[in-house]
């Protein structure tokens, strides 16, 4: 499925960005997916590492304890208690040993549901990204587009560069720039639009909530379907 024009690719990006507010995630996860394209994922510095910025272009939907690919779908637990609690928090969960990926809460309060950001377009700090995801660069001009890919295409990669851990982000708000990790928007309209089944999943894999930018090159995964 998709509507309208094709997406131009993402350039330089020197706007200011406006934190999302928390009625925004109070939602249906189907909604707050959608509408979650185009949006931007930041990462604010300490004073000793630059601030990280990416364009979210590929997003997947979690529907809480009716839906069997969830982790709420077995109720509540400690594991997956954010899930459960306010919209707007990240929910972050450890895979195949060694990757963080990372959710926000949608619904309200009591209600779960999640959204999984599955791949990002670099804005702003590609370099330190880099240096987190382990690829070696002297300047920012000798990362390619084929390079930049692989920074956060990707729920793992994407983590990764990002530096989230469940230690470091669990619980956190992301409503909030003084929380270190948040969500914000920069008035970047998205044009086009696709919806496939989730992928990287066996439960429930043919229901269509995934969503990401059409003919944006970060997007994980298979383009169609």
């Amino acid at each position: 499925m998709h509507v309208g024009h094709p997406e131009p690719p993402l350039r330089n990006h020197n706007v200011s960005i406006q934190p999302l507010p928390r009625s925004f995630f109070a939602r249906s996860p189907r909604r707050v997916a959608r509408e979650l394209l185009g949006k931007v994922l930041v990462r604010t510095g300490d004073g000793h590492t630059p601030r990280l910025t990416a364009r979210i272009v590929e997003v997947e939907a979690y529907l809480g304890e009716q839906d069997p690919a969830s982790h709420a779908y077995p109720g509540p637990t400690s594991r997956n208690a954010v899930m459960f609690g306010p919209a707007g928090y990240a929910y972050v969960y450890f895979i195949y040993g060694n990757h963080y990926c990372l959710n926000v809460s949608c619904e309200r309060e009591g209600r779960a549901g999640a959204v999984l950001f599955r791949a990002l377009e670099p804005l702003t700090g590609v370099e330190e990204m880099a240096r987190a995801r382990g690829i070696a660069i002297s300047h920012p001009r000798d990362l390619h587009q084929r390079d930049l890919v692989k920074l956060t295409s990707g729920p793992g990669r994407l983590g990764e560069a990002f530096g989230v851990t469940r230690a470091r982000d669990n619980g956190c708000d992301l409503t909030l720039p003084a929380s270190g990790l948040w969500i914000g928007a920069d008035g970047y309209r998205v044009r086009v639009i696709r919806v496939t089944p989730r992928i990287g999943i066996t439960k429930a894999a043919e229901k269509r909530l995934r969503y990401f930018i059409s003919d944006n090159p970060f997007v994980s995964g298979r383009k169609t379907l």
